[in-house]
């Protein structure tokens, strides 16, 4: 019995040795994060280079799985079962990333955390916390804008101006304290700050009284920073010279070890 085009098409296995049809899927799935979420099948077609039907046929299973659902205007958006692999994924990255965060404490004396970019949010995903009696608490999973923050700075600084006006458009831009930039034209210049001097700062201005050290962590999987927070006393512009470094280098190494993982069955290098 001759072998038909679409188990020859979707079922091969790919240049990697994988499922074609999987790759194809997934690609998908990525291709929607980047339009905002929600696309219609010919955009996906234009940018993927895939067949009308193959897609069609990919999405559907997508929307019988609960992980892509059709909207009534009939474009599709990404579906809520994600939203569970996205929530354990953003733990098991917090994870990985806390030897990393506990050598930061211990060379520098402060705390460390672990940042997401999700959606328009800060989600701080990891903390180690300095041993000092004074010091700053981070909870995990707390959420806060951008323009008040270190890693908010550090994460959009690779952004177009105009994704970062359109965010900031959506979310506003309260005072937590008199020194927080509350204007657009204000936080591009302090990002064009951050890409010229390769971290950011953030000086009392999500809490007086506290200083924030922040740097991307390169290449990572998701949109991701790192950080150490103390008070201003301590974190100061002498500390600042000889924390940046082990910052950058301490994010270098997470990123490393977050792209082995990705090909280690899950046990990363840390």
């Amino acid at each position: 019995m001759p072998t038909s085009s679409a188990s020859t098409t979707d079922s091969a296995r790919s240049a990697t040795g994988g499922v074609q049809s999987l790759e194809r899927a997934f690609d998908l799935l990525e291709r929607m994060a980047d339009a905002g979420g929600e696309v219609g099948l010919s955009e996906l077609s234009a940018s993927s280079g895939l067949p009308l039907p193959t897609i069609h046929r990919l999405m559907r299973t997508l929307v019988a799985c609960g992980y892509v659902r059709q909207q009534p205007n009939r474009r599709y958006a990404l579906g809520p079962r994600l939203i569970r692999l996205g929530e354990s994924a953003s733990r098991l990255l917090g994870t990985w990333a806390r030897p990393h965060l506990a050598r930061l404490v211990e060379e520098t004396g402060e705390t460390a955390n672990m940042a997401l970019l999700d959606g328009d949010e800060i989600v701080y995903v990891a903390q180690v916390p300095s041993k000092h009696s004074m010091r700053m608490f981070t909870e995990v999973g707390r959420r806060v804008l951008p323009h008040s923050t270190g890693v908010g700075k550090a994460l959009l600084a690779s952004f177009p101006a105009d994704e970062v006006r359109a965010l900031l458009g959506r979310t506003g831009m309260p005072a937590a304290t008199d020194k927080t930039i509350t204007t657009p034209d204000g936080f591009i210049a302090a990002l064009e700050d951050v890409r010229r001097q390769g971290y950011a700062i953030d000086d009392n201005e999500q809490e007086i009284g506290v200083r924030c050290l922040a740097v991307p962590v390169p290449d990572s999987p998701t949109a991701a920073a790192i950080s150490i927070s103390g008070p201003a006393g301590r974190v100061t512009e002498a500390a600042t010279d000889r924390i940046v470094p082990l910052l950058q280098q301490v994010a270098a190494e997470l990123s490393e070890a977050l792209l082995t993982s990705n090909g280690s069955n899950g046990n990363p290098a840390a």
